[in-house]
């Protein structure tokens, strides 16, 4: 019977994705770097990065790197030089606050070549936000989250019309390092213990604390607790797994492709890569 109903589950899914496709959809996989290394370095802003940059930032600026969000606001960003960043959160694109219009401006006086990926939906705000930037290039993707059959999912990840259901943006990240063409990720601030730090108040208010390697803007960490106020606790708690599946998704659609992704990041709640140190990931390129 539990087949049966898993044949319903992935039918309606796969019709779902394929309209999502249609209706949001705009365009292919970002092109392949031709004359990348083989392996990159994807960094989330966990707090366990602060660490890993104090002690390995000359090995890391040696490295190919990809960051997020905020982390352009932190100092560590110049001295890192990453190859690319990534932006997927609807509010770096229509906020006018002042921490990201601190991270438009840093993008802006980027002084080494940098790609910027974002949304197909947010290219063109991306290139007005940029103004005259000569060193920063913008490449679109589809943050389009898609489920159904294994067989559909993985053709169309290939094709770069969607990704397993993008939570956060690490999960856009390490898919577009493997469409990039890189043959080994390595992970580094995917803390994602964001569970420790759940609680809930006497007026039964649930609080959700998400810290980062960098100091937070007392306005951001203000927008994000708005955002969680009216979530219940198994909502929240549902969002956490469909993280944690996707990552699952990543790794079975990694294995296929032939991509090594590694997770190097202590103390981890990623439980789907590999797992090893900085040293050895880096040390061991293939």
């Amino acid at each position: 019977m539990s087949g049966f109903k898993d044949v319903v589950r992935d039918s309606v899914q796969t019709v779902k994705g394929i309209v999502k496709i249609a209706m949001l959809s705009h365009g292919g996989r970002v092109p392949r770097i031709a004359s990348c290394g083989k392996t990159l370095v994807v960094m989330g802003n966990g707090p366990s990065l602060a660490a890993d940059m104090a002690d390995n930032m000359d090995l890391l600026s040696a490295s190919t790197t990809m960051t997020v969000n905020f982390s352009v606001n932190a100092p560590e960003f110049t001295l890192l030089k990453p190859r690319f960043h990534v932006l997927a959160d609807p509010h770096f694109f229509n906020s006018e606050e002042s921490n990201v219009e601190a991270l438009w401006r840093n993008l802006a006086a980027v002084s080494w070549e940098m790609i910027l990926l974002v949304p197909y939906s947010f290219f063109k705000a991306a290139r007005r936000r940029l103004g005259d930037s000569v060193h920063v290039s913008v490449s679109g993707f589809n943050c389009v989250g898609v489920e159904g059959f294994g067989s559909f999912r993985r053709a169309v990840y290939r094709r770069g019309l969607g990704m397993p259901r993008p939570r956060n943006v690490l999960i856009p990240s390490i898919m577009l390092g493997m469409a990039l063409g890189y043959e080994k990720i390595v992970l580094l601030g995917a803390d994602h213990s964001w569970m420790r730090t759940l609680s809930v108040t006497s007026d039964n208010e649930v609080v959700s604390v998400q810290p980062h390697f960098y100091k937070e803007e007392k306005r951001e960490e203000e927008r994000v607790r708005h955002e969680y106020r009216g979530y219940r606790l198994h909502d929240i708690v549902d969002s956490f797994a469909v993280a944690f599946r996707s990552y699952h998704d990543i790794a079975a659609y990694a294995m296929a492709e032939g991509v090594d992704i590694v997770n190097a990041t202590p103390g981890s709640f990623i439980d789907a890569f590999r797992r090893t140190t900085l040293d050895e990931a880096i040390k061991n390129k293939r």
